[in-house]
């Protein structure tokens, strides 16, 4: 008799005559089924709708155009002054530029947005 048999009993348990193999909701068929559902529905309320949001982005920054008035991830905003590929030059205020990553630009803004700020 081992120490832990004395503070738990154990249990043998035998299947009655005539009782059907336990399955339940989640057994046979349906066992697979319900992960496929949980894939299913993740992919409808999260992966889609970012992946929508994020083909719009790119669309954005395809248009931008120098002249544009922006508004970047950490909240400058300023009119865009130079495009290249990965970066953009955006004046902040009179003859104040700074270079940021083209994907940091957030928003483009209404024309005529700064200047009635």
């Amino acid at each position: 008799m081992d120490l832990l048999d004395l503070l738990i009993s154990p249990a043998h348990a035998q299947a009655a005559a005539g009782q059907a193999a336990p399955g339940g909701l989640f057994g046979g068929g349906l066992g697979l089924l319900f992960p496929l559902i949980l894939i299913g529905v993740m992919y409808f309320l999260m992966i889609r709708p970012q992946m929508k949001r994020q083909k719009e982005h790119m669309a954005m920054l395809g248009k931008l155009a120098v002249g544009d008035e922006v508004i970047t991830n950490g909240g400058i905003a300023g009119t865009v002054r130079e495009l290249g590929d990965h970066f953009v030059g955006v004046e902040i205020a009179d003859g104040v530029r700074v270079r940021v990553q083209k994907s940091a630009i957030a928003n483009v803004l209404p024309k005529g947005t700064l200047k009635s700020a």
